[in-house]
């Protein structure tokens, strides 16, 4: 099928790319296909933000979308910051020595003041779609993007989907159907973090020399209904300090907690932490579930209920990572090539200002009579000319400086960073994520059991993802040597698979007395943390067959 442009993922940045693709031909008197393609089984199947969300770029898209029904119900009213001493104790921090950029209830960007909202991300997918759809965009869930098509001149004329109805031994059951290759004159890749195609991209085409490695992060979030008397809508906790920051495990881990409280009496609670840390021994899942029990936390869950839970990695390297987005009829957007401000913990925004500005380049581009397959390096000088990109650009420095001096050395440095207007010497990470010290290094930490009331075990929280595979596909997650995990990696690393996955997917095993290492790939809830982390670098995450994975609701 042949299309004017192909986008891969229906998340913020390639819906946003949708519509606005669209207003423009409209609006000109254009015919324009333009076909999205998602791999979740609906939109927003697979989206999971915390999120409090800053709409500039949805404001700049549709000025009108408070009467269009946008599902921004709940603006912030209340924002607090605090740091966590250890498992009793918190400091909340004045408002005065909290960085700007984490103020959520004044000016937003370097734009005019804004209100932000305490939203579900897949929902404003879900809404963006609709307004796609009415536009003209034709969107396909259930279809996974499997590879790019490169021609022999290196030019990226679309995607070939995954093939359907095929069985573990790899040959064709009742149900096969063939994938179909998405011809286009021009492709946008905007999968979210880690995408499979994106990663193949930057390597083809060299679309990270000379920046730093990208770092990545992973982020849990539940959803709790609590009672009407202790729920705030519109109140937005966040901080860090304990657990990651305890010296008992090695003291390297740093990351970050929020707590926001949304409509429908609804809680949003979540801990994002850094893929950087050291210890092989450290359980991120775990983290999360014992992080709970913290008086400062407990208190606004205590007598509610847990009703959904999903994790899910972030790309956290900001400008100093940020690979070239331009290649050859194509363009890498959004989370897939790195648009997060991890200064503000938001990225939906600055996802959605790339589809925006590549909405605009690949129109303009076409409205010339362009015939598709160029480098669009207008895209460049917009993205560059853009106040997402002076987002990322003025805080460059954020995540480095937390790596390189801790949590509260590293907000210093930000903070006065900030007030100076970006001007301390920039701060660099060139540790790639995936090294860990060896086990022997490392102490093992003994995480509390789960209590069933706040803390839970991974089989009772990947349930409450939805998460379905079709047990008869071919595995997704692809070893290059299958002899790593067992001869490698559990002897120096004691197999820290075993608890870098946020759903239990890699166990070790005992087989006639010999250990085995076993992929549970039906947990798989797309994370791509283990393609991020494993210390071999030994696993690749593939796109499984369309319509399968997690299935979050108001996530």
């Amino acid at each position: 099928m042949d299309f004017d442009v192909v986008i891969v993922g229906a998340g913020p940045s390639g819906l946003s790319a949708a519509c606005r693709l669209m207003q423009q031909a409209n609006d000109a008197g254009r015919e324009l296909s333009v076909c999205v393609v998602e791999k979740g089984s609906e939109v927003g199947a697979h989206i999971l933000s915390g999120a409090v969300f800053e709409p500039r770029a949805l404001t700049e898209l549709f000025p009108d979308w408070a009467e269009r029904g946008a599902p921004l119900n709940t603006p912030v009213l209340r924002d607090e910051l605090y740091l966590l001493k250890d498992a009793g104790k918190a400091q909340k921090l004045p408002n005065a020595v909290v960085p700007k950029s984490m103020h959520n209830t004044g000016p937003g960007g370097d734009g005019p003041a804004t209100k932000n909202y305490v939203i579900s991300a897949g929902n404003l997918c879900r809404w963006l779609a609709e307004q796609a759809e009415g536009l003209g965009v034709e969107i396909f869930p259930g279809f996974a993007a499997q590879q790019p098509i490169i021609d022999e001149e290196g030019i990226v004329r679309g995607i070939i989907t995954g093939d359907m109805g095929v069985a573990a031994d790899g040959s064709e059951t009742a149900n096969y159907m063939p994938g179909m290759e998405l011809r286009a004159k021009y492709t946008l890749f905007c999968e979210g973090a880690r995408g499979h195609i994106g990663k193949q991209l930057i390597e083809h085409f060299g679309l990270d020399a000379d920046r730093d490695p990208q770092h990545y992060a992973i982020g849990f979030k539940e959803l709790w209904d609590v009672p009407a008397a202790q729920h705030e809508p519109g109140l937005v906790l966040h901080g860090s300090g304990w657990p990651l920051d305890d010296k008992n495990h090695g003291g390297d881990s740093h990351g970050g907690w929020f707590l926001y409280h949304g409509d429908d009496q609804q809680v949003m609670l979540g801990l994002i932490v850094d893929l950087a840390y050291r210890n092989p021994y450290l359980s991120p899942f775990d983290e999360f579930q014992r992080m709970k029990h913290h008086p400062l936390l407990a208190r606004h869950l205590t007598g509610g209920k847990r009703v959904a839970y999903g994790a899910r990695a972030i790309t956290k390297g900001g400008a100093n990572c940020l690979p070239r987005m331009t290649m050859p009829g194509a363009l890498l957007l959004g989370c897939d090539a790195g648009t997060l401000n991890f200064a503000k913990i938001k990225g939906i925004h600055t996802a959605m200002k790339s589809g925006l500005v590549a909405a605009e380049t690949v129109f303009a581009t076409l409205a010339a009579g362009d015939e598709g397959g160029k480098e669009l390096t207008d895209f460049t000088s917009a993205w560059e000319s853009s106040w997402a990109w002076r987002e990322l650009e003025a805080s460059r420095s954020f995540g480095p400086a937390i790596h390189k001096f801790g949590t509260v050395g590293g907000g210093a440095f930000n903070f006065v960073d900030q007030l100076l207007g970006g001007k301390l010497p920039t701060q660099h990470d060139t540790t790639p994520d995936h090294r860990l010290q060896t086990a022997a290094e490392s102490s093992p930490i003994d995480y509390p059991k789960p209590d069933g009331k706040l803390s839970f075990d991974k089989p009772s929280s990947v349930f409450l993802s939805n998460t379905n595979h079709d047990e008869n596909q071919p595995c997704h997650l692809r070893l290059s040597d299958p002899d790593i995990p067992i001869e490698k990696n559990l002897p120096t690393y004691a197999e820290p698979a075993q608890r870098y996955c946020p759903v239990g997917v890699y166990e070790v095993v005992e087989e006639a007395g010999e250990p085995r290492f076993r992929i549970n790939f039906q947990n798989c809830i797309h994370c791509k943390t283990c393609d991020i982390k494993d210390p071999s670098q030994n696993i690749t995450w593939v796109a499984p067959e369309g319509g399968g994975g997690p299935n979050y609701p108001n996530m």
